[in-house]
């Protein structure tokens, strides 16, 4: 009986990568421009930058919140990297880009954290104002300069390392790194453990509130990255960027497996998340399915995670 139990468990741990499976196999099946070396790499770019941005939003989740100002934290990191590095060069803008990130969640932080506010109501609220915020920077215009920005930083969103896209090894390297603090240091236990029940956590001596603001300002900062990620694609800070990231980074994570009362997930499974999200996305344009009826597939995948999480959790 126990072992039946575990192979159950197991075989549920594995849906998201058999779901990413199947939908390449019948993708493939489909049409023959799917695997083709050009879409192939197309999918891998545009997933590395929603991986970043998914890889924060897996910390806020796992430790009990959400937050939907990831899009338009991104897009002003995208902008700031970009006036930034047009006068004082490239580190300069991409520090300016992830500090920008990194204090929006700093405020959503302790707003969250210290003043009790719904994380729904306060990232909804930073969703509209950082938004605002970069229209007035940029006037709604993009940002790139008279002569465009500088050379070496437009190249890395286009050149290739060991066969591999630039791009792609960013969020390779981050999950890495942000794997070994999340499952092996006492920071991500605390994590996890603030997400599985904040009192509880509490009795047992983790400061739940700094916890709390961490994930915010680490999830805050991820965005920036992938605003200077976005900039080098676009070789410029686009104001509009961004747009809906916020809901494909949730619905990924949760695809991936995290549950959103949270105390569950990890950091590769939301990556297969965003594969999913993307390599759907990906298929109904190869299909030349209308653009319209792709966002109620979208929009349909995002109630299908919603409903499959409020199922594991009834269990």
């Amino acid at each position: 009986m126990t072992s039946g139990a575990n192979l159950s468990a197991r075989l549920l741990g594995q849906i998201p990568l058999l779901t990413l499976a199947g939908l390449c196999i019948v993708t493939a099946l489909l049409t023959d421009r799917f695997l083709s070396p050009i879409n192939l790499s197309n999918i891998l770019v545009q997933s590395s930058i929603m991986a970043v941005i998914a890889m924060g939003m897996t910390f806020v989740i796992i430790g009990g919140g959400f937050d939907l100002s990831v899009g338009s934290t991104a897009a002003l990191s995208a902008c700031v990297a970009a006036m930034v590095m047009l006068h004082a060069g490239i580190a300069a803008g991409v520090i300016a880009g992830i500090v920008a990130g990194a204090l929006v969640g700093l405020v959503n932080g302790v707003i969250i954290a210290y003043f009790k506010v719904n994380p729904f109501i306060t990232t909804l609220g930073t969703m509209v104002l950082v938004r605002g915020v970069v229209f007035l920077i940029t006037g709604g215009a993009p940002v790139e300069g008279e002569y465009g920005l500088p050379s070496s930083f437009v190249a890395f969103g286009s050149m290739r390392m060991l066969g591999i896209h630039a791009l792609v090894w960013v969020p390779i390297i981050l999950l890495i790194v942000l794997s070994w603090v999340l499952h092996a240091t006492p920071f991500g236990r605390q994590i996890y453990a603030t997400g599985g029940g904040r009192e509880a956590a509490f009795l047992s001596g983790v400061p739940v509130q700094k916890i709390t603001a961490s994930t915010y300002i680490i999830c805050g900062a991820l965005a920036g990255v992938a605003g200077v990620m976005l900039a080098a694609r676009l070789q410029s800070g686009q104001p509009t960027a961004g747009e809906f990231y916020e809901l494909t980074a949730i619905a990924a994570v949760v695809l991936g497996g995290a549950a959103l009362h949270g105390g569950e997930g990890t950091l590769y499974k939301s990556v297969i998340g965003v594969f999913i999200m993307i390599i759907l996305g990906n298929s109904l344009n190869l299909l030349n399915v209308d653009s319209y009826w792709q966002r109620v597939a979208i929009g349909a995948v995002i109630i299908v995670a919603a409903a499959a999480d409020s199922l594991r959790s009834k269990r």
